[in-house]
């Protein structure tokens, strides 16, 4: 139980590590937390055999690392809001384009070749007794 609590302890500081230095850095959160539960469950039981500590010291130290770095991005990282004219532009631009488009077709319903005949549907030939309706 104490390897497994050592394993999942490195592996969730590492992802809480990586997480830390991605533009997503707020989800990094998650695995530290658990990490750090992790760690304190095998610390607990190494205290309770008198086993080596050094790697659950690892887990903490990787933890510490991936909380600092989350935690200077959230304080320090500020969220640029784009040049929103631009966009405003190419949206207009792009309905623009898409009304030209749709004029150039100049489809008229009473140009198409449809027979009456072709629309009709024999409801003889669905089976509509066979269905189960609940």
């Amino acid at each position: 139980m104490r390897k497994l609590c050592i394993v999942l302890g490195i592996i969730s500081s590492v992802l809480a590590l990586v997480l830390s230095v991605l533009p997503l850095s707020n989800l990094a959160y998650f695995p530290a937390i658990a990490a750090l539960v992790f760690g304190f469950i095998a610390f607990y039981m190494s205290n309770k055999n008198n086993q080596s500590k050094k790697t659950i010291q690892l887990v903490f130290l990787l933890t510490t690392i991936a909380f600092s770095i989350s935690i200077y991005k959230s304080i320090f990282n500020t969220v640029e809001v784009g040049n929103t004219e631009e966009l405003e532009q190419r949206e207009i631009k792009s309905e623009e384009k898409a009304i030209e488009e749709l004029e150039e077709l100049d489809l008229d319903i009473d140009d198409l070749d449809i027979d009456e005949k072709e629309l009709d549907i024999d409801t003889e030939d669905l089976n509509l007794d066979d269905l189960e309706i609940e």
